[in-house]
């Protein structure tokens, strides 16, 4: 019995390390689907075997594939940097070991890049939580503008050249839209599908943010004056801001396109405990997906194809799971 026991391991070992070869092999071939399975209270569900689960491409089911999340993870996290971020850069200090023990985890690895009129590569890929909170620690604002999508699309240029066998996580934190990106939108989200990246993103109000930092303090040789509280700063600073934010509203929502899309979610926090908990929300989804993928069938290159993960026999659970992909050429 034991022997028996012994065999059967193996032999799911050696289907686990083949199912992760073919897996991330050739991101041009394979559609990679990172899917959460929860019940109605919102509690991870485990164990399932690969023939509880049927993926659906535009209606059609598909022969699916499906490792659980036991590969190693390298992650970006690219933060904005501009002036109505700094009291979010305040809470981020002491951020550091969540990012790499908790959601990059076991052999895993993490970057650190910033962004506000351009974007800066603040930390390259490291194991080190020292590192990385040193780095975390020392940002400060950079500018007013947010060049997301460039920020987006450097991450996707560095997420490219890690090992084949790693999966890609980016997390982005940072208001909802863009300020100023020349990149167009459409190439971010395909170099994102082409690369089977899985987007995050937390989201802050730039009109809100700056009412929840540490109170600024005169500092005067008047001792009546000196210790008393600054009101909260308005990022930039004045009325013209509270305008400036309206104006904002008209545009597309990146934080939600992109999670969407490529099976994410976008969480927004206004205190710091708000913060590091959906960190560690995000940290404990991510270690706990089912990896789901399946090689497309020949089709119009560019078209838009959805995709649906349900739970055979268990209505009643939820699978969440990428909204769909690009047909590639």
């Amino acid at each position: 019995m034991q022997q028996t026991s012994l065999m059967r391991a193996f032999a799911l070992l050696l289907i686990t390390a083949t199912i992760a070869g073919a897996q991330f092999k050739s991101t041009a071939t394979l559609v990679i689907a990172p899917t959460t399975i929860t019940n109605s209270k919102g509690n991870y569900i485990d164990a399932l075997e690969p023939a509880d689960l049927v993926l659906y491409d535009n209606g059609v089911r598909q022969p699916i594939q499906v490792d659980e999340s036991f590969n190693p993870i390298s992650l970006v996290v690219a933060v904005q940097t501009s002036a109505n971020s700094a009291a979010t850069l305040d809470k981020l200090g002491a951020s550091g070991i969540l990012f790499t023990d908790l959601l990059s985890g076991d052999r895993g690895e993490t970057a650190l890049i910033t962004f506000s009129d351009e974007v800066r590569t603040l930390r390259d890929f490291t194991t080190s939580s020292d590192s990385l909170s040193t780095g975390l620690r020392s940002l400060h604002v950079q500018g007013n503008g947010a060049v997301a999508l460039e920020a987006v699309m450097q991450s996707l240029a560095m997420l490219a050249k890690r090992k084949s066998d790693r999966r890609r996580i980016l997390l982005v934190i940072a208001e909802k839209r863009d300020r100023s990106s020349k990149v167009k939108f459409p190439v971010v989200l395909h170099e994102a599908q082409r690369q089977n990246v899985l987007i995050y993103w937390l989201t802050y109000s730039p009109f809100l943010e700056p009412f929840t930092a540490k109170p600024k303090k005169v500092k005067s040789k008047d001792p009546r004056k000196d210790g008393e509280p600054l009101p909260p700063d308005m990022a930039p600073g004045n009325l013209l801001s509270v305008f400036t934010e309206l104006a904002q509203q008209g545009k597309p929502d990146n934080s939600v396109q992109l999670t969407r899309t490529t099976g994410g979610r976008a969480i927004g926090f206004l205190k710091k405990e708000a913060l590091e908990e959906a960190i560690q929300a995000i940290a404990s989804e991510v270690h706990r997906q089912y990896i789901v993928s399946f090689t497309p069938r020949p089709g119009k290159p560019g078209e838009y194809h959805a995709i649906r993960i349900e739970v055979k026999g268990h209505p009643e659970l939820t699978a969440r799971t990428r909204a769909g992909y690009w047909a590639m050429p």
